[in-house]
């Protein structure tokens, strides 16, 4: 890298542990996954041991280097952090201890983040096979300088990533202050108290329907393939947006199991669970074919009472219909919503003509904070930029 400092094979620093347990269908197992573009470990979910088809695991510890077999080539790797100690993974993922006598693992993690690294990586094997073997990772090179060299690099990338970290909080906040903006023009719309009902009450009927997705029993994760139909899950489901970008799928055989959760063009959607619990947004026109997994919920409104836009940007942005339901879903450890308590949620519902006059006045508005956003985004971007650039200053001995 000409930096002076020594580059070995990984092979010289880490070994690949290959140990498998045999899952306890009565016992309950977290299993973790890589995030692309050398993004970390996360958790995947928590499951019984009689959910999971594959009864041979591997159980990953604390600081070992984890490598997905598929998704190497998109940086689909990183340090398994404590938080996942004792997670399993399949055969598919390949696990290294290492020698941390002479390699801190801070170092490995910021270097695999490199575009030195994944040069490396996409460099191997071809381009027609995707897959990566245990062989290509050890002896992948890294730059090797001593112990105490390599955590005065880590101590700097740390003390410059947390002023960047710092930076992208504050966009943060501005475009959260620019969604209260939305918030406030929506709640402060003046209704008499009889224009006020429920969704069972006011959009239900028998031109309307809700319905969540298969449950766990249903539908496994080892069933997911690279292509086919769409499932879509809370990632796909963002505030007045939806994309298809969960990367599930399952094949059209499958799907004919799942027909009644197919969704359509108007339909509105609604995450029922975790962090993301309680965002809505409205099935556009070119949707391909899909259908919605257990954390999704469908409404398919009527069209002779309720425009999908004004419902969604209701629920997603009106103080009273917010609260209303969230009411819902306390009274548990975790929160969760499903098809009855969304049922139960006030919201507001004038004539059509009253949405509709109403759906272009915030549209109008909302255009006008997606450019503010979308100015705060190209910001938020130009620091991203940054710390690659620090990391490549650092493995060249420039910091």
């Amino acid at each position: 890298m000409g930096n002076g400092f020594q580059m070995v094979p990984l092979g010289n620093v880490l070994r690949q542990r290959s140990e498998f347990i045999e899952i306890n269908d009565f016992k309950t197992y977290k299993r973790c996954r890589v995030q692309l573009h050398a993004q970390g470990i996360v958790e995947r979910d928590v499951l019984q041991g009689i959910e999971i088809r594959t009864k041979k695991q591997q159980v990953c510890t604390a600081g070992e280097f984890l490598v997905a077999e598929i998704d190497a080539k998109v940086g689909g790797f990183g340090i398994v952090p404590d938080n996942l100690d004792g997670a399993i993974v399949s055969s598919h993922y390949f696990l290294f201890d290492l020698d941390e006598t002479i390699l801190d693992r801070h170092f490995l993690e910021f270097f695999v983040r490199t575009a030195t690294f994944m040069e490396q990586v996409r460099a191997q094997g071809t381009t027609n096979y995707a897959a990566i073997r245990p062989g290509d990772v050890l002896g992948y090179k890294i730059p090797l300088p001593s112990l105490e060299e390599q955590r005065r690099i880590v101590a700097r990338i740390e003390v410059l990533a947390a002023r960047i970290e710092e930076a992208r909080g504050l966009r943060r906040e501005a475009v959260e202050g620019t969604e209260k903006v939305i918030s406030r023009v929506i709640s402060n719309l003046q209704f008499d108290e009889k224009y006020w009902t429920t969704i069972e009450a006011a959009i239900l009927d028998k031109k309307g329907s809700i319905r969540s997705g298969p449950f766990g029993s249903q539908l496994h994760h080892d069933e997911f393939v690279n292509s086919g139909v769409a499932a879509i899950g809370t990632r796909d489901v963002q505030v007045q947006h939806f994309t298809i970008n969960s990367g599930w799928f399952v094949t059209h055989q499958k799907f004919e199991q799942f027909k009644r959760y197919q969704v359509f063009p108007g339909d509105v959607l609604v995450t029922i669970v975790g962090g993301s619990i309680g965002r809505f947004c409205v099935v556009p026109a070119n949707v391909p074919l899909a259908f919605t997994t257990k954390h999704v919920v469908a409404l398919t409104l009527n069209p002779s009472k309720a425009i999908p836009e004004f419902i969604s940007f209701l629920l997603n942005f009106h103080t009273r219909c917010r609260t209303s339901l969230f009411s819902q879903s306390e009274g548990s450890a975790q929160p969760s919503l499903n098809s009855t308590k969304i049922l139960r949620t006030e919201i507001l519902l004038p004539s059509l003509v009253e949405q509709l006059r109403i759906i272009n006045y915030i549209d109008e508005i909302y255009a006008k904070v997606k450019v503010l956003q979308q100015l705060q985004s190209d910001t938020t971007a130009e620091l991203d930029a940054l710390l690659p650039s620090i990391l490549d200053k650092a493995f060249k001995g420039e910091l």
